[in-house]
């Protein structure tokens, strides 16, 4: 618990057993099984059913950090900005070349959510936005993944682009900056052009209670 992993993190094994939030839970051991980078644990917890009788239980937790996302919306021009990139985790569970149309996103790393989409919308798509709207916070996996993902949306415009964005090379990055129309985007979700959850949240946001609420298709 005391020797640094490859990130210099230290403690991983301790995740959880300070929790005290829920009496119906006792957690009894936490056993790290891997921290190559994000960090996967299986935890021995005592849960009491409802009925009021105890049973030992144990989960894997993938614990990847919290996230944040934003959909880039020009409501003028009735347009959204999306990316395009090589995800292999789809790709080896059925989807035909792997690439996938989503909302620029990223991991939260030591900022605050704001910050932290305000950078992953530049690096990935040139845009330097101006005021977000928070939408939601979610737990997108939970049987699983730890991860809570902040949700937001934000106005672009093209004097507001600083770079061709693309992301990180050196994080092996090679995002595609797509623009299209706020309709042929819902269409795609239908159609199945757009399998990503979160994109798919908050364009169903959008359509909603956002930006383009109360418009006719």
């Amino acid at each position: 618990m005391d020797v640094p992993d490859g990130r210099g993190r230290t403690g991983l094994d301790r995740a959880g057993l300070d929790l005290t939030g829920n009496p119906r839970v006792r957690v009894r051991e936490v056993r790290l099984l891997s921290s190559s980078w994000y960090v996967l644990r299986r935890t021995t917890f005592d849960y009491r059913r409802r009925d009021g009788g105890w049973s030992t239980q144990q989960r894997e937790t993938y614990d990847r950090g919290n996230g944040a996302t934003v959909l880039l919306y020009d409501a003028e021009r009735a347009t959204v900005l999306l990316t395009r990139q090589f995800r292999y985790p789809v790709y080896v569970n059925g989807h035909p070349d792997g690439l996938l149309l989503e909302t620029a996103a990223g991991l939260l790393d030591d900022d605050d959510p704001e910050t932290a989409i305000r950078r992953e919308a530049a690096e990935e798509t040139g845009y330097d936005i101006g005021e977000v709207e928070h939408v939601f916070d979610v737990y997108m996996s939970p049987g699983s993944v730890t991860e809570r993902l902040h949700f937001f949306a934000a106005p672009y415009s093209a004097d507001r682009r600083t770079s061709q964005g693309g992301g990180l090379a050196d994080d092996g990055e090679d995002i595609e900056v797509v623009e299209m129309p706020f309709a042929k985007a819902l269409d795609m979700i239908a159609s199945g052009e757009i399998a990503d959850a979160k994109t798919i949240m908050l364009l169903q946001w959008a359509a909603l209670s956002g930006p383009f609420s109360g418009r006719g298709r």
